[in-house]
């Protein structure tokens, strides 16, 4: 049972625990230092929120990105280049410089030889959401806190040129639930059947379960939601204390509403594919055999063992700057689209309003990564079908929020024999009476996050069941954080936290809820209806809430271009003639 919980619990967090962030537009607020107000987001390991946000610092002095002043001055230069472009049709236009974006746009260039594309965004840098901070001795994210090592990731870090500053969190490090007022560790290997998280009698439902002995069989014709998949696999301890808080960091979703073949369909396809879950990996197992992957890129680096994540040395941001550097002549930021048609030859016309006025670009094809609600927005003259389908897709609210404590404030029995503080971080079950979704041990996690002597804590509260945040005042969000911590981890009679940072996100991530996919699939049938067929949807709301889905997705967006361009190519070609 124990091994079965650990199966699946490592399944989900291989699958999602690091998700992609949306872009947004910010809520005036009058306390928002200037220093520190450039595009917030908060995530981490255990949690992403995206979309639509307000923000406060309490480090104003020497706060700054980590996108360097070269970056922003390249920037700069494209900006003004870009006024006098020039009236060429494009094989490509990359619609969102985000992280799907500009891994399409390196893939396209770098693995295929395209250079006739442009990457547009319509905020002052590329990057989405990946906004590394630096100030006071503090390195925080502000958007994606890390990602899991899979050979996406590490693809991205050799193809971009910064592999070498890759990090890694401690493999042993415990990630911990908080259960009946205690700390407990999810189960990890040789603490598989002993761990305390779970009951003997649950252990035995979930491993009975697992192997397709004591479960019901998986309803015919119905999409069944997270809740309903896994109390009828493994049982209800597994679901509250196991999946449920995974959900919650993950998605800040409801599992009642969250669909199992959407959200999680990794773990889905086991049972759907061999009768039970253990039944579909062994099937799994048996298929890598028979027909095992390519070999791996001799460039990758090793991959890391055990449940780990990753980010870079100084922060997340350091990928997306180092692919603006090698696509930088592609890139145009500050360039808001407003409108897209397509005409009777099948070339596409994309109007921007830019910093050098109205600007048109024709294309051969289109990829749209900007969130599903802003595309909506864009395509509704066009479609109102489609725009209907995207708009429909929830993005609840969640704030993020970043505190300081002295290592001396954190309960002794956290600490190890040599008084640091070990693990990744903590999930809160909504049944357990704690408001914040998750907490990150950020100072625990990568060296050099903190001042010596302080832990740094990213904190998660919101989603799609506690949508009030968006009323509260950022003071009242770092006393519910300091509040909840006081219960779980940090001394009742510690000082109050220093309040590095909050953010608030009106609208989160994606929720992969029921219908989910079908409604997907509307929005692009919308589309061709349209006469816009060959403009293709892109970013987490298609691909998943993980940075590695979201890497994952770039490259295939890439594949599919490279294709088009190709085909295009060689219907033009004139035909060979002998003499």
């Amino acid at each position: 049972g124990g091994s079965v919980a650990d199966l699946i619990a490592e399944m989900i967090v291989s699958q999602n625990t690091t998700t992609s962030c949306g872009r947004v537009g910010q809520r005036k607020v009058a306390n928002v230092r200037a220093s520190a107000a450039q595009s917030r987001v908060v995530r981490a390991s255990l949690l992403q929120p995206a979309l639509s946000s307000t923000s406060i610092s309490a480090l104003p002095k020497n706060v700054t990105p980590f996108a360097p002043a070269r970056i922003q001055r390249r920037q700069r230069v494209v900006r003004a280049a870009a006024g006098a472009l020039d009236s060429k049709v494009y094989d490509a236009v990359i619609v969102g410089g985000g992280l799907s974006g500009l891994v399409a746009g390196q893939a396209l260039a770098a693995k295929h030889g395209v250079s006739n594309f442009l990457v547009t965004e319509a905020r002052e840098r590329v990057g989405g959401n990946i906004t590394s901070m630096e100030g006071n001795g503090y390195v925080w994210e502000e958007g994606p806190n890390s990602f899991q090592p899979n050979d996406a990731m590490l693809q991205i870090a050799v193809d971009s040129g910064c592999e070498k500053d890759l990090v890694f969190g401690d493999p042993k490090a415990p990630r911990f639930v908080f259960w009946e007022e205690r700390l407990r560790p999810t189960p990890s290997g040789p603490d598989a059947l002993t761990f305390d998280l779970m009951s003997l009698l649950g252990k035995i439902r979930a491993g009975l379960g697992a192997v397709g002995l004591f479960k019901a069989p998986m309803p015919a014709g119905k999409e069944e939601t997270v809740k309903e998949f896994i109390t009828r696999n493994l049982g209800d301890e597994v679901f509250f204390r196991l999946i449920e808080p995974f959900c919650s960091g993950v998605y800040a979703g409801d599992p009642a509403k969250l669909s199992m073949k959407a959200a999680f369909n990794k773990i889905w396809s086991l049972e759907a594919e061999g009768g039970s879950l253990v039944g579909g990996a062994i099937k799994l197992f048996q298929d890598r055999r028979a027909n095992p992957p390519p070999p791996r890129d001799p460039r990758l680096p090793p991959k890391p063992k055990g449940q780990t994540v990753g980010s870079f040395r100084k922060g997340l941001r350091m990928l997306p700057d180092a692919i603006s550097k090698n696509i930088q002549d592609t890139i145009r930021v500050n360039w808001k689209l407003t409108a897209v048609t397509k005409d009777a030859a099948g070339t596409f016309s994309l109007k921007y309003d830019t910093p050098e006025g109205p600007k048109e670009v024709k294309a051969k094809n289109v990829v749209v990564t900007i969130p599903s609600w802003v595309a909506a927005d864009l395509l509704r003259k066009q479609s109102p079908k489609a725009a209907d389908a995207l708009a429909s897709f929830d993005y609840p609210p969640v704030a993020a929020v970043t505190v300081a404590y002295p290592v001396s404030a954190i309960r002794d029995d956290r600490k190890d024999a040599n008084g640091v503080v070990p693990g990744f971080g903590q999930l809160h079950p909504r049944t357990q009476g704690i408001t914040t979704l998750g907490t990150i041990y950020s100072s625990s996690l990568f060296p050099g996050r903190a001042p010596a002597g302080e832990m740094l804590l990213l904190n998660y509260i919101g989603g799609a069941m506690n949508r009030n945040i968006v009323n509260q005042t950022h003071e009242e969000l770092v006393a519910q954080v300091d509040k909840d911590l006081r219960r779980m981890l940090v001394k009742p009679d510690a000082p109050k936290p220093k309040t590095v940072g909050v953010r608030v996100w009106q609208r989160a991530i994606p929720q992969f809820n029921l219908g989910h996919m079908e409604q997907l699939d509307v929005a692009k049938a919308g589309l061709r209806e349209a006469g816009l067929d060959g403009l293709i949807l892109g970013g987490n709301y298609v691909c998943g809430v993980a940075l590695g889905k979201v890497v994952e997705h770039g490259y295939e967006l890439a594949d599919t271009l490279a294709a088009r361009v190709k085909s295009s190519s060689s219907q033009k070609a004139p035909a060979a003639t002998s003499a």
